[in-house]
Parts: C-alpha cells; sequence; structure tokens
C-alpha cells in the first residue's frame, strides 16, 4: 500500500465480502465458508441486512442487483424495483390536495420488490435451499442482535408518532414504551415468525420448486394479504399531517415479477463501468465519465482543487440530465445512446469553465426529455416527527430523521461477482404492517405529480430510484464490484471511488478512506425534492488551501466533518487474488475474506 488506511485491503483467494454492517459481512463469509456461493451469500446478506438495520433496508424494500458468474464476461442486472399501484395516478394524489407523493407513510408505497428479486437471484445463480439463506436472518430477528447508535437516534426521533399515531411500530420499536439503547439486544419475533412462515408453507419438492412456492406465498399469499388489508382499512399519520390510506393493493403484488435486463455500459480507459437503466440513476455516472473522459485526470491527485472541481461541474452537468431525461424504460423512451455519445458530451464539456455553475442546465435533445422542476433549498414546510422520506445520510448526533441504504459486494473463488444496493421499508417512514413485524417501501416519492415528465407518477410505472450497484470489466474481464449508501450521492461517492482507484493508483481502501465531498446542486430525488444551487460540501480533512481554492472559483463550500461523506465498499478480483475495502465512517461497515 501506498499510504495509511484505516483498516488493511483484505486480501484472499477463497473468497471476499464488504457491506455495511459488519453482522452482514460475517453472515455473507459463513455462507461461503458452509459452501455457497457468492450468490448465495448475497441473498442471504441481503436478508440479515433487513434485520439488522431496519432504519436502512427492509423487506418490503426494493433492490437492484449487478452480477456476472463465473466463465461468463456477460453482466446481468435484476431489477427488485417494483412499479406504482395502478390506483396511484396524478389524480389521486391531487384530489388528496398533495403536489409531491409524499416521503411517509401509506400512499408512498410501490410494489414491494427486493423478495423475489432474491429469490430469482438464488433459484437461477444459487445452489443452496431457501431455508439455508434465510437462518441467519430468523435468528438474528428471534435471538437479537446489537443496536448500533443510528437504529436508537432514528427510532428516539420518532417515538412520539409511533407512540400516538402508529401503535404497529411502536409494539415492535417501543417495547415497554422505551426506545431500545445503543448496544442493547434487540429481537424481532415478528419479523422471524413472518419468515419462518414462508419457509414452512414454501417446504416441499426440490430446491427450486420450493423458491416459486415462496415468491407465490410473498406475492399472492399472507404476505400480500396482510398489506392488503392494511392499506385498506389503516388511516396513517404521515409527513403533510394528516392521516391517509395506501394505495397499494394484493392485486399489484400478484401482477408484479423481478425481471433481469442487461446493464448500461461506458467505455473508460481500459474499463467497462456497469450500471442499470435509466429507471435507476445509473447512467448518470456513466455520463460523468463521458464528461470527465476529456480532461487530464492523471495529472491530479485526490486532494486537488482541480480535481474536486472538474469532478463536481461535470456531475452538475449529468444529473441535469438525469432530471430532464430518465424514467422508467418501458414508459419513456430515454436517449441513452444519445446521452452516452461522444458528439453530445463533446459539446457539454465545453460547459464546464474555471468558475462553478449557479445554473441547472440539462442538455436538449429533440423529442426527448421534460422541463426540470427546480424547488430551492427552504421553500417547502416539512414536518419532520412525522417520518421522514430522505435516505441520505447523517451523522449520529444530528436529530434529523433520516433513513438511510445499505450495499454489499461479494467475490467467492469461483470468480461469481455480485454488488447491490438494497434500501426501502426504513422503519421510520412507514408504519410496521400489523403482524409482518415490517413497514412498506415509500419510493413513490420519485415519482412528479406534473404531468408530462419522464418520472412523472403512472400506474405500473417504475419510479426512479437512486440505488445503483456497480460492477466493472478490465480489459474485457469483470474485474470489481462496489457502491454505496446515499441517495443522490451514490452516484457521485461510487465515481469518486472509481477515479481515485483508476486515476491516482489508490487500492480499494485507499480510494475509500480518501476524502470525500458531494453536490447537492440539482433536484433532490427525495421528497421535498428541493436543490441547493452552488452547493459543495467537503469533508474537513480536506486541506485549507483546497477549499480556499474552491470557494474562489464560486462553490459554496460546506465544511463537514471529517469522516462524514460516503459509505462506499468495494471488491475486486486481480488474477487468483481477490481485494476488498469497506468505509469507516461511522464504525459500521467491514470487509471480511480469506
Amino acid at each position: 500500500m501506498s499510504g495509511f488506511t484505516t483498516r488493511p485491503e483484505i486480501l484472499g483467494t477463497f473468497g471476499v465480502v464488504a457491506s455495511t454492517h459488519w453482522l452482514a459481512s460475517a453472515t455473507g463469509m459463513a455462507i461461503l465458508e458452509a459452501g455457497g456461493n457468492a450468490f448465495d451469500a448475497a441473498v442471504a446478506t441481503g436478508f440479515a441486512l433487513q434485520v439488522v438495520e431496519p432504519h436502512l433496508c427492509g423487506p418490503a424494500g426494493e433492490t437492484p442487483i449487478l452480477l456476472s458468474a463465473a466463465g461468463s464476461d456477460a453482466v446481468k442486472v435484476i431489477c427488485g424495483q417494483g412499479t406504482a399501484p395502478a390506483a396511484a395516478t396524478i389524480a389521486a394524489y391531487r384530489d388528496q390536495g398533495l403536489d409531491l407523493v409524499l416521503g411517509s407513510g401509506l400512499l408512498a408505497a410501490v410494489v414491494p420488490g427486493a423478495f423475489d428479486a432474491w429469490m430469482v437471484l438464488l433459484r437461477d445463480y444459487g445452489t443452496l435451499r431457501l431455508a439455508d439463506v434465510l437462518e441467519p436472518a430468523i435468528g438474528f430477528a428471534q435471538s437479537g442482535y446489537p443496536v448500533v447508535p443510528n437504529i436508537s437516534n432514528t427510532i428516539a426521533e420518532v417515538h412520539e408518532l409511533f407512540r400516538d399515531e402508529w401503535p404497529t411500530s411502536a409494539a415492535v420499536y417501543l417495547k415497554g414504551g422505551a426506545v431500545p439503547a445503543p448496544g442493547s439486544i434487540f429481537s424481532n419475533p415478528d419479523l422471524a415468525a413472518t419468515y419462518r412462515r414462508i419457509v414452512d408453507e414454501a417446504k416441499g419438492g426440490d430446491r427450486v420448486a420450493e423458491i416459486e412456492a415462496a415468491r407465490r406465498v410473498w406475492s399472492q399469499g399472507f404476505i400480500a394479504e396482510a398489506i392488503d388489508r392494511f392499506c385498506r382499512e389503516t388511516e396513517a399519520m404521515d409527513v403533510s399531517g394528516e392521516r391517509h390510506r395506501g394505495l397499494l393493493s394484493g392485486a399489484d403484488m400478484a401482477d408484479w415479477q423481478a425481471t433481469y435486463e442487461d446493464p448500461q455500459t461506458y467505455d473508460y480507459h481500459g474499463f467497462t463501468v456497469c450500471k442499470t437503466g435509466p429507471w435507476g440513476q445509473g447512467p448518470v455516472c456513466l455520463q460523468q465519465l463521458a464528461l470527465l473522459k476529456g480532461f487530464d485526470l492523471d495529472g491530479m491527485n485526490a486532494e486537488d482543487p482541480a480535481f474536486v472541481h472538474v469532478v463536481t461541474e461535470c456531475a452538475k452537468l449529468a444529473f441535469a440530465d438525469r432530471e430532464a431525461f430518465y424514467g422508467d424504460p418501458d414508459f419513456v423512451t430515454v436517449p441513452t445512446d444519445t446521452l452516452l455519445g461522444d458528439p453530445y458530451n463533446d459539446a457539454r464539456r465545453k460547459l464546464v469553465g474555471d468558475e462553478a455553475s449557479m445554473e441547472i442546465r440539462p442538455g436538449e435533445i429533440a423529442g426527448h426529455g421534460g422541463k426540470v422542476v427546480v424547488r430551492e433549498k427552504g421553500t417547502t414546510e416539512t414536518l419532520g416527527a412525522l417520518g421522514a422520506g430522505e435516505p441520505t445520510v447523517k451523522r449520529f448526533d444530528e436529530s434529523e430523521v433520516r433513513g438511510d441504504t445499505v450495499h454489499f459486494d461479494i467475490i467467492d473463488r469461483h470468480g461469481n461477482m455480485v454488488s447491490a444496493t438494497p434500501s426501502g421499508g426504513w422503519l421510520q417512514s412507514s408504519p410496521v404492517v400489523e403482524g409482518l413485524g415490517f413497514c412498506l417501501t415509500s419510493r413513490a416519492q420519485m415519482f412528479w405529480l406534473e404531468e408530462g415528465l419522464p418520472a412523472s407518477l403512472e400506474p405500473g410505472k417504475r419510479p426512479r430510484t437512486t440505488l445503483t450497484p456497480s460492477l466493472a470489466l478490465r480489459d474485457g474481464e469483470p474485474y470489481m464490484v462496489f457502491g454505496t449508501p446515499g441517495g443522490d450521492q451514490q452516484d457521485q461517492w461510487c465515481l469518486h471511488l472509481f477515479l481515485r482507484h483508476v486515476h491516482f493508483g489508490m487500492n480499494l481502501q485507499e480510494s475509500i478512506d480518501a476524502p470525500g465531498f458531494q453536490t447537492e446542486h440539482f433536484p433532490g430525488s427525495f421528497y421535498p425534492r428541493e436543490c441547493d444551487l452552488g452547493h459543495l460540501a467537503l469533508e474537513g480533512r480536506f486541506p485549507a488551501a483546497t477549499a480556499k481554492d474552491l470557494e474562489g472559483r464560486g462553490h459554496r463550500v460546506h465544511l463537514d466533518e471529517d469522516w462524514s461523506l460516503g459509505r462506499m465498499t468495494a471488491a475486486a478480483k486481480d488474477g487468483p487474488l481477490l481485494k476488498a475495502g469497506a468505509n469507516p465512517r461511522f464504525m459500521q461497515g467491514y470487509a471480511v475474506g480469506r
């Protein structure tokens, strides 16, 4: 290694697992040690994270998955992003006096997609049975797990809401009326019982038959019935300060399944970066690479103000295009070939000057796109104590009700690779569904209620999610999986990791540890959908001269805590050698391997 890191870059030959929680990493590694492959480990890790980080993801959330199977250069995406309910029309929300989809409560629910995505991955690429991959999650839920401080802080912020308005949540998270203390052992017997019942009802037949039975139990059996009933019969308080019923139905769940698709890709300096399609924000990472291709980053370093400036200005352009053009390709035609093409980016690159831009500047492509809705920061009154819709991570000591997301990357000894970013179903964003032990996703808040935009709400449409795992090939060979939580910041933080590794020769852990930065210049994806023009946040570890230089270029610089921006994990395969690194910020992420 060329410099100090907070922990070693993990090296091995048998397998590596990097995730945003040490218990999840240990779970994935245990599956590998027991003879499972990377895909078995991924499913077990995904279910474990739902239990041990309920403020960051849940069983009724969503997940995109990128995978590469050993012996094949083909990369596949499993879309675990559910769609808007059949009753979720713009008029249905407007008739209730709403101009945005709310960030909390039942009205923000779409079809939960994570469970089916995990089952599809297990069926087609795994080797273990359903009970094997669910056993660790059931154990954590039944016997308990140590509470991290952010769980306690999150529950403390919404405990009055739980007590007064969401009794089903209070029953799970306020046992005896008390907020669970950091470090205490917390269990969720209802969730354990839910998963045991799925396993029991799916028993019989071979491995694939059990998995298919479990999919039906989820989408057509007691899970769908409970969700349908809860949405019909419950009026839940939400961020509007009023109570609303949900629109999600059992029929919506029965009509949806996780799907396969090819990734969106971009070739950059000998690497091919693979992302989801524009139903997610993944291509915005590729657009940034297409812009950055015209700059000499090799002559810079990770703390160079020129590097931060150029990367930030390219991000502003790419994210403006995200707002103007991205949406579910099943409903809108997204001109990704143009957006990633040289002629378009050669022209856009000329907009990057020596000064920071204070405008949102999407490109123009005839016959495509829509207006960008700009709501400047501070213009929307929010009721934070009534739940949260924004998953941008915050520090332990900040008194704000916010969730986040989780991420993991796994490579096994065979060369199988998987990267996933599960999210949604945050405990603070929606009431627990009675009897199930978990709450619903609030991903519908990523739709706009204006007509005619690529991301406008329509029944059966996927919200333009922020969830964006990454997989990179090097010289055509599967090489690296990486990603991060962080909402709109995901395709900034993971890009920074990649650039540091490619241009500055940093190993995975060095690339993760390097001082982070981000901009919120563009419209946010989460309620209340605001932007902060000219914003640039830097970790306090940046040299003072860097911050001063960037301020001189016109950036509205905000110095954040020294270790606050970024949640990345990564794993790579370099010949027989496997490598992994994980985020040290917030003392949760860990990489393991042997």
